[in-house]
């Protein structure tokens, strides 16, 4: 683990990442799908082995020293996260497999009436629209769109008539879109929601990774999150609640850990956060959440704040540079110019479809995502079936970027 000087972040850190040594069809892995998942640095992997080599048991049931030694860390991690997220206590911290899991809690559990409105944004992962679907489907709400502009933000004009002229009872919104990078006002979004009387959840998948989140600051009732894009194992996520809101949640899983009494007359449940983890939960999985977040606040030498200012600066630089090399070529379109972005760049290139693309950057050993990104509403917005998405994580290179520029112009060639 490493304590970085700011301006030369990723020329150091990525030897903590091991992968990224890897070789792919003879070439240097050039990983550009971070926006899928994240690499894991030494430090989360050996965490995850040691717990299974010196502490592997079940958690909050046993008295054993092995137990408790594992109930430690898991707690100790849910700590850290409320510390990420400047949550105001750590039971507003549920532990889930991802953000997938975590909004359908909060949109199964949420009431809802016939002609209640849940405005979603056109630019939703397909995560923060299913779920509302389905919600819809059951109470009789109705699932309204956000439009967004052609530049790839959301029409706030829009999203303010909607409110005004609607019955607003929740709104969804992603933090940054992970299919085109757009940075949301979502601290503006939440405050207007908020007038009309509108619960918010924000789905931080994408802003997990690559901005300073502080739940308290922007209001959100609900935020939730990816772990796995930010550097820790799979199968993780969290969903940050108010209390208020959790407590008026029903549980959205019954088993063990979620109880206080079982009888068949009926049964009680635990406080929060036990309330939402019912079963044994991802216990490796978590304690490697917690030396994901230590390795993040190392890269600041202590502070969260500064780590991620320098992850954003970094960021901003590669994909900004990959970004002017690749508007140089000729038939290459950008899908998505916010004025607002972080690290990813979204692209179409005149008689090649994303695939094509994708396959020939892969045998330059170059990873990037091809496809609608879970985001179909969007693709239709902007008539295309697909995009390429190459994006950036602070371990990549100013020689990465411009070796995607490369391989890319290679392919407008062979498609000319």
């Amino acid at each position: 683990m490493h304590t970085i000087p700011l301006p030369s972040l990723n020329e150091t850190v990525r030897q903590d990442f091991p992968i990224l040594n890897e070789l792919v069809r003879g070439n240097p892995l050039t990983y550009l799908d971070n926006a899928a998942t994240a690499q894991k640095p030494t430090t989360v992997i050996e965490a995850v082995d040691r717990y299974y080599r010196e502490s592997n048991a079940n958690i909050h049931r046993g008295v054993h020293f092995l137990s408790q030694k594992a109930t430690a860390q898991y707690d100790q991690a849910r700590e850290k996260v409320r510390k990420l997220l400047n949550a105001g206590e750590s039971a507003e911290v549920i532990f889930t497999k991802g953000c997938t899991e975590g909004i359908n809690l909060v949109a199964a559990g949420i009431k809802l009436e016939p002609g209640d409105e849940i405005l979603v944004s056109t630019m939703e992962h397909h995560s923060n629209i299913v779920p509302w679907q389905l919600a819809a489907e059951r109470t009789g709400a109705k699932v309204i769109p956000i439009p967004v502009t052609d530049s790839g933000e959301i029409d706030l004009d829009s999203y303010e008539q909607y409110l005004m002229r609607g019955k607003p009872k929740a709104v969804a919104i992603v933090h940054i879109s992970n299919s085109m990078g757009t940075v949301n006002p979502v601290k503006w979004m939440v405050a207007q929601a908020h007038a009309y009387g509108a619960v918010v959840l924000v789905d931080g998948a994408q802003a997990g990774p690559h901005v300073r989140i502080d739940v308290q600051d922007l209001d959100a009732d609900f935020y939730t999150l990816s772990c796995h894009k930010i550097y820790a194992p799979t199968g993780v996520g969290v969903l940050y609640g108010k209390r208020a809101h959790l407590e008026a949640l029903p549980p959205y899983q019954g088993g063990g850990d979620m109880i206080r009494t079982v009888s068949f007359d009926g049964s009680t449940y635990a406080e929060l956060p036990g309330k939402f983890e019912a079963g044994t939960p991802n216990i490796a999985g978590v304690i490697g959440l917690g030396a994901a977040i230590d390795y993040l606040e190392s890269l600041g030498g202590g502070s969260l704040e500064d780590a991620f200012a320098a992850i954003q600066r970094r960021e901003l630089e590669l994909s900004q540079h990959a970004e002017k090399l690749l508007r140089e070529i000729p038939g290459l379109r950008m899908i998505g110019t916010a004025r607002d972005k972080t690290g990813i760049v979204s692209f179409v290139l005149e008689g090649a479809h994303p695939h094509d693309i994708g396959t020939i950057l892969d045998s330059d050993g170059i990873a990037i995502r091809a496809g609608h990104h879970c985001c179909m509403p969007l693709m239709k917005r902007f008539n295309v079936p697909a995009t390429a998405r190459a994006s950036f994580a602070f371990y990549n290179t100013i020689e990465e970027a411009e070796r995607l520029a490369v391989s890319v112009r290679k392919v407008a060639e062979m498609f000319a």
